[in-house]
């Protein structure tokens, strides 16, 4: 065997593996677990008596419940299986699941059954000791100090870390440490003031931001707000060193004072702080930093979102701006985070330019912390060279012995983007960082961890002891937010990075060749749509963009193309063939994401080849492919997906400049609308080898190619049969029943028309003997609406044959009829790129039309979803007759001004729904007060209708009669969407208590 096999062959060994190859190892481990555990009971005061006797296991009814147990554990389990995402397999490509080391699992499993609380070392004194050094394991990762010695020699600061439940936990833990730490000063300011601190206020002095040395009680409240971390964890250390002062005494006297104790309010109040504390991160954050802002008490309105880049990243020029502007206004900075992996797209933030941005305010007198959200790229660390220079340095990153390492392996692996590897080693600069082994640490859940460059920090967040000094604490549990805390996550995380090693050789190797994965994918989404048998269907643009597009080339040009040609061999080389060809391995490190994960969007084209341009459109391409390579409900078959992958959105308000330059490659009008985006995060060593990848893509082409028929299908302009709404017995108006899933059908129309009279008779007789029923009119054959709609336009009267009905006891009458279309009286597009950013904040509107004896109204459909609501016949109030009588011909507009659409939307969702509220808006009855307005648009086009609406022309009330039509299903109903059956799981878990009761009788197999 060779050594590049080799390298593979380890990494194959960390798993039970996809076809559970190694399950026979792990089974053995068990055994081991379990036999050692029988061992210590044996051995714990081995002269005590069995508590269950032979006697009692040997009665019937030990016998009879234990039998029963074991097979209800083996139901449960087979439930558990056949119903479980199978994140063990290479299939699954979607979130950051995956298969779990095997030393992991064993980790927890035999921790678990001793059940230790790392909440005190009273119950917990082996896995405290397993915490402490997972946290040790972590600091020397990230490149922390841990050396006392090196402390006393140049003072770098021993770092700490421990575990959290997760890293939305270990956020908010940082969250609360930058607040203490801002507010420690001002606590002790105070103290110095008021309390018994004042012998020393004429004499204590510290360094400044800027690096002056000034006495304490001297300082301004800005100078305070901005001392350095290291000088503020300083104080209590310079008050000893000093004054002799204790930290016992000092925690007495700062109790009142400290911002535990006194609350943020109070001493913003007391020292006139009128500005709110700022925390910069960029807009695509976790939802962790707003969250915990909120519950530190900074509110989420100050964790405030920085602009993205084109790549994903945090705007470097945004966040100077926003930095200056908080110097020049005198806004403190609590914190600056750079997200180390997004969660959405795998963008690792420039961190060693943030660590300089901190150095060139704190000069100008403006401190913060810096935080690296690694929760997903933390273990990625191990990726980088042992054997590394400090980048501020300015050393050639090619120059650090060991980088970029060469592909050695059966499954080759790549190193980090250099850009990457930059920021990466940056790491050892942050303050303190957020990082999730049960992420890329392949561990189960729950196990995030947050580490401190300074372990003085930790004392901010212990309820016992506020103060800061140095010191040990074997009770790591009073640390942090959580009480009690399994030890078996601690000791999961210690000994699977124990065993694999947070080295270049361990985790660094798996996490490269997971890297080789998601840079052959990322080939493939690259150059997936120049192949023939996708060209004519769809194309297929990652985010992160070609070299050639950086360039400034257009997506879809031939220099683009030329090196999607490229990329494309590449797909078809093996990999023993790209490892050996430098230029392949340098190509595919180019692709894709910093860290592991795709992202990328499909559109599709017509049959003639034109690219569809509506950004919905392409928005629902995408989701019914993700659609069906993922689990939609609890009743999905997890075996029935041949591959997995998610999605996410790119919504403008986060995403900005980023998510409209995406529109644009990907050939769609740019608006301000989501922009739906397919994910895959890969965390799996396996898929390369053979030709599994190719095998997994051809299946996601076909899947694709079938829902572009789809797509084509549903915006094929053509004929169908169409449905109106009818109003008036004087002269018949024809209500359109619209649709947002149909090409011919997204449009609002209202048309005057007539009817054969022998029909028009009819008609007329039952409307008088049913004025409470809805009358409707349908096409007898397919008619094409919108030539129809053209024709009557140019006053061709055009002519087809119909049948309206209504219901009447029960029973639906019909009667035939030919229909006349006369007059145009309202036709609006409704595609996504006609409708509004928002619905109507101020009323709700409708068209009013009609004759000057019988007016109706129709909702003005601005936006998606939303609802059918009309009524004829209404009822105005006297002083409104006039002015509308001489513009109801062309049609106005009506708006109810004391509903509010925004306020009421969404409506319900079906129309039973609606029949069973009782307070719906909208319904016989029902007086509104209500402005009549000129429509500034009645023969345009959206969005906009009601920008033009400055004054109305009356003001008055409505009365709804008996004809009140409301639907809200028909218009958001999706034709094309298939029918989920649902399985109610509580009858699947009822087979458990039959089971448990010995009643159940398994299937024959």
């Amino acid at each position: 065997m060779s050594v590049d096999e080799t390298a593979h062959h380890t990494i194959s060994s960390y798993f039970i593996g996809p076809k559970a190859e190694n399950l026979d190892d792990f089974q053995a481990n068990i055994n081991v677990i379990l036999e050692e555990l029988r061992n210590r009971r044996l051995a714990f005061y081995g002269d005590d008596e069995k508590f269950i006797t032979d006697e009692i296991r040997n009665s019937p009814r030990f016998v009879e419940i234990t039998r029963n147990f074991g097979n209800a554990v083996r139901t449960a389990a087979k439930l558990l299986g056949e119903h479980s995402v199978p994140f063990w397999s290479p299939r699954y490509e979607g979130h950051m699941c995956t298969d779990m080391t095997m030393s992991s699992l064993l980790g927890y499993f035999m921790t678990m059954i001793y059940n230790p609380n790392n909440v005190a070392v009273e119950a917990s004194p082996f896995t405290t000791v397993a915490e402490l050094q997972a946290g040790q394991q972590l600091c020397k990762l990230f490149g922390y100090n841990l050396s006392t010695e090196r402390q006393q020699r140049d003072g770098t600061p021993v770092a700490w870390g421990h575990i959290t439940c997760d890293g939305t936990v270990a956020n908010l833990e940082s969250i609360w440490v930058a607040r203490n730490l801002k507010f420690y000063p001002l606590a002790l300011f105070q103290a110095m003031k008021e309390d018994e601190l004042s012998f020393i206020a004429d004499t204590f002095k510290v360094t400044t931001c800027i690096g002056e040395e000034k006495l304490f009680q001297k300082l301004s409240v800005w100078e305070l707000l901005n001392l350095r971390s290291e000088t503020i964890l300083g104080l209590a250390d310079a008050l000893y060193d000093q004054f002799g002062i204790t930290s016992t005494f000092l925690e007495g006297v700062l109790d009142r004072y400290n911002i535990q104790t006194a609350g943020k309010e109070a001493l913003e109040k007391y020292f006139g702080i009128d500005k709110p504390i700022k925390y910069f991160h960029a807009k695509t954050r976790h939802y962790s930093w707003p969250k915990g802002g909120a519950i530190a008490g900074l509110g989420s309105g100050n964790m405030h979102g920085i602009e993205l880049d084109l790549d994903g990243h945090i705007d470097l020029a945004d966040l100077e701006v926003e930095l200056e502007r908080c110097l020049q206004e005198r806004q403190p900075v609590y914190t600056v985070v750079a997200v180390m992996g997004s969660t959405e797209e795998g963008a690792v933030d420039r961190l060693s330019e943030i660590i300089k941005i901190r150095r060139k305010f704190q000069a100008k007198g403006l401190s913060f912390l810096v935080h690296a959200d690694a929760a997903w790229g933390g273990y990625f660390a191990t990726m980088l060279p042992r054997e590394f220079v400090d980048p501020t340095l300015g050393m050639p990153i090619e120059l650090v012995p060991g980088a970029p390492r060469k592909a050695d392996g059966f499954v080759p692996s790549l190193t980090l983007k250099k850009g990457t590897m930059v920021d990466m080693l940056a790491l050892r600069e942050a303050d303190s960082i957020t990082v999730d082994p049960h992420k890329a640490g392949y561990i189960p859940y729950p196990a995030g961890s947050l580490v401190y460059r300074d372990g003085r920090m930790r004392f901010l967040v212990t309820w016992t002891s506020p103060y800061l000094s140095q010191g040990s604490a074997e009770n790591i549990g009073v640390y942090g937010v959580e009480g009690s805390k399994p030890g078996a996550a601690a000791m999961s995380t210690w000994l699977s990075n124990k065993t694999i090693g947070l080295d270049p050789d361990g985790y660094g190797r798996l996490l490269g060749e997971a890297a080789f994965t998601s840079a052959r994918l990322s080939a493939h989404y690259a150059a997936m749509h120049i192949d023939e048998e996708c060209s004519d269907y769809f194309i297929c643009i990652p985010f992160n963009r070609l070299s050639t597009e950086i360039a400034g080339h257009e997506t879809l040009s031939d220099e683009v193309n030329k090196e999607r040609e490229q990329i494309r061999r590449i797909m078809f080389q093996t990999n023993r063939e790209i490892s050996g060809d430098s230029d392949s391995m340098d190509k595919l490190r180019e692709l894709g994401s910093d860290l592991n994960i795709n992202a990328f969007s499909l559109n599709w084209r017509y049959e003639d080849g034109t690219l569809n341009t509506d950004i919905e459109e392409a928005n629902y391409f995408m989701k019914r492919i993700v659609d069906r390579l993922s689990i939609t409900t609890t009743a999905t078959n997890p075996a029935s997906i041949p591959l997995y992958l998610t999605s996410t959105l790119f919504t403008p308000e986060l995403y900005g400049k980023c998510a409209q330059e995406f529109m644009k490659r990907l050939q769609v009008d740019v608006c301000k609308q989501d922009l739906f985006v397919i994910r895959n995060v890969v965390m799996s060593p396996f898929p390369t080898d053979a030709n599994f990848i190719s095998e997994l893509m051809q299946k996601f082409q076909e899947v694709a190619r079938e829902e572009v028929e789809i797509c084509r299908s549903r915006n094929k302009r053509g004929a169908y049969e169409v449905e109106f709404v009818m109003a008036g017995t004087e002269t018949l108006f024809l209500d359109f029943q619209p649709s947002f899933h149909r090409a011919t059908q997204r449009q609002q129309i209202i048309l005057e028309a007539s009817l054969d009279s022998q029909a028009w008779a009819k008609y007329q007789r039952h409307r008088f003997a049913h004025s409470d029923k809805q009358f409707f009119l349908k096409s007898n054959d397919v008619v094409d609406i919108q030539g129809l709609v053209e024709q009557t336009v140019a006053s061709a009267m055009p002519k087809f044959q119909a049948t309206f009905w209504f219901e009447a006891e029960g029973k639906r009458q019909t009667e035939s009829c030919e229909v006349i279309l006369r007059r145009v009286v309202k036709t609006l597009p409704l595609n996504s790129a006609n409708r509004d950013e928002s619905y109507p904040k101020l009323y709700t509107p409708f068209y009013l039309y009609g004759t000057q004896n019988q007016k109706h109204i129709s909702h003005m459909l601005l936006r998606a979803p939303n609802a059918v609501l009309s009524a004829r016949n209404v009822d105005l109030s006297d002083n409104l007759t006039a002015i509308i009588n001489a513009g109801i011909y062309y049609g106005l507009i009506l708006t109810l001004t004391n509903v509010r659409e925004a306020c009421v939307q969404p409506f319900p969702k079906n129309n039973e729904q609606v029949s069973k509220q009782s307070n719906f808006f909208f319904k016989k009855g029902q007086v509104f007060d209500v402005k009549i307005w000129s429509d500034p648009k009645s023969t345009g086009e959206g969005p906009g209708l009601l920008d033009k609406l400055i004054r109305p022309i009356a003001s008055g009330t409505m009365t709804l009669k008996d004809d009140v039509y409301v639907d809200v299903e028909s218009l958001n109903k999706d034709p094309f969407e298939e029918k989920q059956t649902l399985i109610p799981w509580e009858k699947e878990l009822e087979k458990i208590e039959a089971v448990l009761n010995g009643k159940y009788e398994s299937p024959p197999p």
